[in-house]
């Protein structure tokens, strides 16, 4: 737990944890919170994570913070960042990059959800700024942050995929060889950022998440 009220409560979602039950998972986070808390009258998901994702997650614990949060995200009120580690070296100028793509959602034979950037799609927006590249001779891994301005699914792994440096780890839209060259364990992606105005004081929030342990270790790797 990294914050709670009586109002909002915000998690630390470890990697390879669902945040609620279906396709194949009996039980996600959701689930496990409401039995942990018998007592709790409302508990609901205010936005999702991707499984294979770590980082923070924000429930409400009543109506009208569920309600007041979703009218934030809807109007581009809050922040949410992610570090993540790509393969390759980004080449960034001093500007934050702007990945804009259309994107459609679309489903395998075996009823998996994929997304791929289409005329036809929705429009979605990721800033990247790039923090950090990392070389070593048979490979380079870049840090960088990027910050949602549109919600999509799997967007930022699709813009990464898109701009030719995928995720490292990321067994949807990644690059298998390389993650095999470099031994990822995990998807690398963070969410390590969540600013909204607290719906009951109107406070502003800013919730930060430390970068997991597997992160460091990769990149030591690099240095």
């Amino acid at each position: 737990v990294l914050f709670e009220d009586d109002a909002v409560l915000a998690i630390d979602k470890p990697a390879g944890v669902a945040v609620h039950g279906g396709s194949g998972v009996a039980h996600g986070v959701i689930e496990q919170l409401r039995r942990a808390r018998p007592g709790a009258r409302f508990l609901e998901l205010v936005h999702r994570l991707d499984k294979e994702t770590s980082g923070i997650l924000l429930l409400a614990k009543k109506r009208s913070a569920l309600v007041e949060l979703h009218r934030q995200i809807r109007e581009g009120q809050t922040d949410k960042r992610y570090y993540l580690l790509a393969h390759g070296e980004i080449v960034q100028g001093a500007q934050v990059m702007q990945l804009k793509y259309p994107l459609h959602k679309y489903l395998l034979a075996n009823g998996e959800r994929r997304v791929r950037v289409d005329p036809d799609g929705l429009p979605s927006h990721t800033a990247l700024r790039v923090t950090k590249t990392m070389k070593r001779e048979d490979a380079a891994i870049t840090l960088a942050e990027a910050q949602l301005k549109t919600g999509r699914t799997h967007q930022i792994r699709v813009h990464l995929q898109k701009l030719g440096h995928a995720i490292l780890g990321d067994d949807k839209y990644g690059f298998e060889d390389q993650d095999k060259a470099i031994k990822s364990k995990r998807l690398y992606l963070h969410a390590h950022l969540a600013g909204f105005t607290h719906p009951r004081t109107g406070e502003k929030m800013r919730i930060e998440s430390p970068l997991p342990a597997e992160f460091a270790a990769m990149m030591k790797n690099f240095e």
